[in-house]
C-alpha cells in the first residue's frame, strides 16, 4: 500500500493557485455539490480552546479536517488555529494525502469569499476596506485582487503596529496603495472584508454604500459578531448553506430569532453560482461564511491533482 502523499503548505500554495482554487469551487456548485447536505461541523470544548472535526464526501474524494482553536496561543507566539486534513480516495476509503490544514483552511476561505464577491459585487469595484491583520486577511487581499481590479486598500485592525506592518508588508508584495485606516472607511469601500476574531461588530452598517459589498468570515459561533444588525437588515444576505447559517452564523442568529431576517430570504451561494438566483444591487450585499467541509474537500481533492501532476 503506498504512504500517502505529503502536501505541506507552501506545497499546497505551489500547486493551488488562488485563481484555480476559486474555479474549483465554482465547478463544485456548477457540477450540482449541495452544500445543504454537509455533516454539521463537531465541535468539541477543551480546557483551553476547541477541537473541531469536519468530514465530507463527494464523487471522486472523502475526506476529514481535524483542528485546534487555542485562542491564548498568538500570546505564546503559536498559531490561534492549527490541524491536518486527511483526504481518502472515495471508491476504496484508501488514504491518499495528508495535506497543511491551516493552509487549506486559508486558501478555501478566501476562496469561496472571492467567488461570492465575483458574483455579488460591481466589476470596477476597486476599494478594499480590510478588517484584520491575520493570515485571514492578507488571504483576502490576494483571493479578492483575483476576482475584482483593486485599486486601494485600507486595512483596520486593533493594533497600530501590526497594521502597519501589515500594509508595509501588502505594499511591497502588490503594488497596492495599501494604507492604515479607521471603521468609517467603510462609507467609501467597494468591499468590505471582515477576517478578524472579533466578537462585536466592527464598523456602523449605515455608513456602508448601497453598492458595497460585505464578506464576514471570522467565526463560525453562534455568539460572535463581526457586523452589526442595521447591516444584516440592509443587505442581501447570502451564505455558503441555510442550515450551517442558523446553527452557527452569530452575524444573522439574532435577526432570525427575533424575526427580522427570514430563513427563506438568505440566498444560498450555490444558488447564485447556478444562475438559479440573483441579488437585488440596489441595497448592499452581505456574505456570510461559517466555512464548510465541502469547500475543505473540493480544495484538497484540487491540491492533490495538481502537486500530483508536479510530479508526473
Amino acid at each position: 500500500m503506498t504512504a500517502p502523499r505529503t502536501i505541506d503548505g507552501a506545497a499546497l500554495r505551489r500547486a493551488l493557485p488562488m485563481a484555480a482554487a476559486i474555479g474549483a469551487l465554482r465547478a463544485a456548485l456548477r457540477d450540482g455539490t449541495d452544500p445543504e447536505s454537509d455533516p454539521p461541523r463537531t465541535v468539541v470544548p477543551v480546557e483551553h480552546g476547541q477541537l473541531l472535526l469536519m468530514p465530507a464526501h463527494r464523487l471522486r474524494y472523502a475526506g476529514v479536517k481535524i483542528a485546534t482553536v487555542a485562542p491564548a496561543n498568538p500570546a505564546a507566539g503559536l498559531p490561534r488555529v492549527q490541524g491536518r486534513y486527511l483526504l481518502f480516495d472515495a471508491p476504496t476509503l484508501s488514504p491518499l494525502a495528508l495535506l497543511d490544514g491551516i493552509e487549506l483552511t486559508t486558501v478555501r476561505t478566501a476562496a469561496v469569499s472571492a467567488l461570492a464577491v465575483d458574483l455579488l459585487a460591481g466589476p470596477e469595484a476597486g476599494h478594499l476596506v480590510l478588517f484584520g491583520t491575520g493570515p485571514q486577511a492578507r488571504g483576502h487581499l490576494d483571493a479578492l485582487r483575483v476576482v475584482r481590479p483593486l485599486t486601494r486598500v485600507t486595512v483596520v485592525g486593533r493594533t497600530p503596529a501590526h497594521v502597519e506592518r501589515f500594509a508595509e508588508t501588502a505594499r511591497r508584495d502588490t503594488g497596492l496603495p495599501v494604507a492604515p485606516g479607521d471603521p468609517s472607511a467603510v462609507a467609501t469601500a467597494d468591499l468590505v472584508a471582515c477576517c478578524t476574531t472579533a466578537r462585536t461588530p466592527l464598523f456602523d452598517g449605515a455608513l456602508l454604500d448601497p453598492h458595497a459589498t460585505v464578506t464576514a468570515v471570522g467565526s463560525h459561533e453562534p455568539d460572535a459578531r463581526e457586523v452589526d444588525s442595521v447591516t444584516v437588515r440592509r443587505c442581501t444576505v447570502v451564505v455558503e448553506s441555510r442550515a450551517a447559517a442558523v446553527r452557527e452564523a452569530g452575524d444573522l442568529i439574532p435577526e432570525l430569532a427575533a424575526g427580522r431576517l427570514d430563513r427563506a430570504a438568505l440566498i444560498p451561494l450555490a444558488d447564485l453560482a447556478t444562475g438559479a438566483a440573483t441579488v437585488d444591487r440596489t441595497r448592499p450585499r452581505l456574505f456570510k461564511s461559517v466555512g464548510m467541509a465541502w469547500e475543505d474537500l473540493v480544495v484538497a481533492g484540487a491540491a492533490y491533482e495538481a502537486d500530483a501532476a508536479e510530479d508526473a
